[in-house]
């Protein structure tokens, strides 16, 4: 079945990212104006959420229903709390400062994994590589940031298997010399990874960049760009990388999308939020389920 994309939302003009929903109102962020924009499907209206966010990125939800997000401009790791906090989760690693955090994935746990790039910010002072971080929740209310990988050179978007005992991962560098791939990696009971069963290979194309998972176990990924390829697409993958469906967009770089129902919710590079209804599919989410 093929999907048809419409606008949801005005076309802001600038990156749209981090979608994710609460039950009532899907969130988005618009980083380079430093705000977080709700969408009410039932009325259609768009209202900014929150501003200064530090070009806040990923948003993700935890079991509690409590917000978190990757501000990449604060080089931190934040919780947004009902009061208007900005709450730092993990600035840090051993000590230096993280740099460019960009997407999040989190655990029944709280546990919080998310990628961070080196090549987003200056690295003054800060680590000098990229790499799965986890933010871990300490019994005091604290977080201790703990590196994950060792062989990923600008990860992007992140997922667990709906048993979480697999992180999905974008390894999306858009160097030559570099790969884009989606990766499986085995979570360990220690929260470490195994090493990584690559799914698919997109060779000299743009490769995933955010990525949701749907309620049969399937990664519903963002891919392609107007540069080479296809162009941008909504690619749904099998638990063993097998594509299954391949759906164009009307956005030239689609960047992230969410489930609510059947209808997928998908941002770009140009600052939609499309909508494509009743896809026959639904998606998985930790909350609200």
């Amino acid at each position: 079945m093929s999907w048809k994309f419409e606008n949801a939302a005005p076309v802001i003009g600038s990156i749209t990212e981090g979608n994710a929903w609460n039950g009532e109102l899907m969130l988005y962020s618009n980083i380079i104006m430093n705000r977080i924009m709700t969408y009410d499907p039932d009325t259609r209206l768009v209202e900014v959420w929150r501003e200064n966010t530090e070009g806040t990125n990923g948003l993700n939800f935890d079991s509690e229903g409590r917000l978190f997000g990757c501000a990449g401009d604060g080089r931190r790791i934040v919780r947004f709390d009902p009061n208007g906090d900005m709450v730092t989760i993990a600035d840090r690693l051993e000590g230096r400062r993280i740099n460019g955090p960009n997407d999040l994935a989190i655990m029944p746990s709280g546990s919080i994994y998310f990628s961070d790039r080196v090549g987003d910010t200056n690295p003054e002072v800060g680590i000098r590589f990229s790499a799965i971080i986890s933010a871990e929740p300490q019994d005091d209310g604290t977080y201790t940031a703990v590196r994950r990988t060792f062989d990923s050179s600008m990860p992007n978007g992140l997922l667990f298997s709906s048993d979480y005992k697999t992180l999905y991962v974008a390894q999306s560098d858009y160097r030559a010399s570099e790969k884009r791939q989606l990766r499986a990696y085995p979570m360990n009971n220690d929260g470490s990874l195994g090493h990584y069963e690559v799914l698919h290979d997109f060779g000299p194309h743009r490769g995933i960049d955010g990525m949701t998972l749907s309620s049969e176990g399937n990664i519903v990924a963002c891919t392609g760009w107007e540069i080479s390829g296809p162009g941008g697409m909504i690619t749904v993958f099998d638990p063993k990388g097998r594509i299954i469906e391949t759906h164009p967009t009307p956005a030239e770089r689609p960047t992230n999308c969410t489930f609510v129902g059947e209808n997928l919710y998908v941002s770009s590079i140009e600052g939609h939020l499309l909508v494509a209804r009743n896809t026959g599919m639904t998606g998985y989410l930790l909350w609200p389920n």
